[in-house]
């Protein structure tokens, strides 16, 4: 196998065959492929694609360049979720304890932000101590003792992944379906799980800004992995806002720590949690429909169990004992922190989703090459919904920087990624359609 063969049959639209995948996969799991060969056959796939066929040799040949796990001793039913992406979407880190106080077992393999998106990884890491990459028998007796644990790709999952996962967020490779669809799918089969509730974004802040790409993603993704053995469906849901009012690392932890407590009850981010704990019980068969699967999550919610398995969860991964009920202990504060002020009144109308990841990543809370280091204190909260009325003068969010000059360029950044208007805007709702392996099904009136 010559790389640069792969390579150019790629570029110039040929269709490789599964042998020559798999070997050019192999070879860049072994490190026996350049770093530059390795974004030169991303490129060549961002522009080309690949057929569903390659698509699925490609998804194969990366789950098994590593370990796959085994759960059939676990005496629960196995299953996660995957978000493509999005600005203040932290709903994994309190999907998996509802979803295990509910009874499933949800090895979660998550990554770290991605192009403008922010990572579960690095908001985790935010958590003094938290280990992202325990060792594997760490990380099976954790999911079977408490129900879920939230961790990195470790060197024996899928390997390949973790290697083109961090290129394509420095080559502007990111949003390829085919190669979205192999990233997220060879880490879940590797996972070895029996069901999978995909999160596929739409809108401004998403790696999919129109309905068509989104389809077209969530179709490879619920497709891919259906034929692959794992009963999967598919949420396309609403990205044209921060879905929590916190974009950032530690301001995400604390978002998720006031959502265990109760304390964003009717918010859009709600909606999206509850949305996907029901998903993932009406598959798994331990709820009869989705209004069941919500009744149970939102009583795993209200009666402190999910908040339970949190909080175990984050200790038993090498965290404080103790963060539930002390996060301000534990999680670092940006020393500047200070209000952005509305220059007038009116209706909030629209916002520029992406620009706020991206003035996140400007304060220092993402990165530009994969071996930058994350400034976990920074980012924005308290981020008003859109179709709020405001008066001029009023708080639209807070910043948290590293200095005055930071907060400055943040201020001015956030507050030109919203429009005002003089009449209210229509609601946009949260979750658009549901796919599964048939058809797309929308839930729009």
């Amino acid at each position: 196998m010559i790389p640069q063969e792969i390579i150019r049959r790629k570029r110039d639209g040929e269709t490789l065959t599964a042998q020559e995948i798999s070997a050019f996969i192999a070879a860049m799991a072994r490190q026996e492929i350049a770093e530059a060969q390795v974004g030169a056959f991303a490129m060549a796939t961002w522009f080309r694609g690949m057929t569903p066929a390659e698509t699925v040799a490609l998804t194969i040949a990366m789950r098994d360049s590593g370990e796959v796990l085994d759960w059939r001793d676990i005496g629960r039913p196995v299953a996660d979720k995957h978000s493509t992406g999005g600005i203040g979407d932290n709903v994994s880190l309190m999907l998996a304890p509802i979803a295990a106080a509910c009874g499933l077992a949800v090895p979660m393999i998550s990554g770290r932000g991605l192009g403008h998106t922010g990572g579960t990884l690095d908001k985790l890491e935010s958590i003094p101590g938290y280990t992202i990459m325990p060792e594997g028998d760490r990380f099976r007796r954790i999911v079977r003792e408490i129900g879920c644990a939230i961790i990195g790709q470790t060197a024996a999952l899928a390997p390949a992944d973790k290697r083109l996962y961090a290129i394509r967020d420095v080559t502007s490779t990111v949003d390829s379906v085919p190669l979205i669809t192999a990233s997220i799918l060879s880490k879940k089969l590797a996972a070895g799980l029996q069901t999978l509730a995909l999160d596929v974004k739409i809108g401004s802040g998403a790696f999919m800004t129109t309905v068509e790409d989104a389809i077209e993603l969530a179709q490879s993704l619920v497709d891919v992995a259906n034929g692959a053995g794992v009963k999967t469906s598919a949420l396309m849901t609403d990205m044209n806002e921060p879905l929590a009012d916190a974009a950032g690392n530690a301001v995400e932890i604390r978002n998720c720590v006031d959502f265990l407590a109760g304390r964003k009850a009717g918010t859009r981010l709600e909606t999206v949690v509850l949305a996907f704990a029901a998903e993932m019980l009406v598959q798994s068969g331990l709820a009869a429909d989705a209004a069941r699967g919500e009744a149970q999550a939102r009583a795993a919610l209200a009666d402190g169990r999910a908040a339970e398995v949190f909080a175990r969860m984050v200790s038993a991964l090498g965290g404080p004992a103790d963060f539930l009920e002390n996060p301000e202990v534990y999680l670092a504060k940006a020393p500047v922190a200070r209000a952005i002020l509305a220059p007038r009144g009116g209706w909030l109308s629209s916002c520029e989703a992406r620009d706020i990841g991206m003035a996140v990543i400007e304060l220092g809370g993402g990165r530009r090459l994969p071996t930058d280091a994350i400034d976990h204190r920074v980012g924005f909260d308290r981020i008003l919904p859109l179709g709020t009325r405001i008066q001029k003068g009023d708080a639209l969010a807070m910043v948290h920087a590293g200095d005055e000059a930071s907060a400055a360029r943040a201020e001015h950044a956030f507050l030109d990624c919203y429009t005002l208007s003089e009449e209210e805007p229509t609601p946009r709702p949260v979750i658009v359609r549901r796919i599964d392996r048939t058809r797309p099904k929308t839930l729009l009136a």
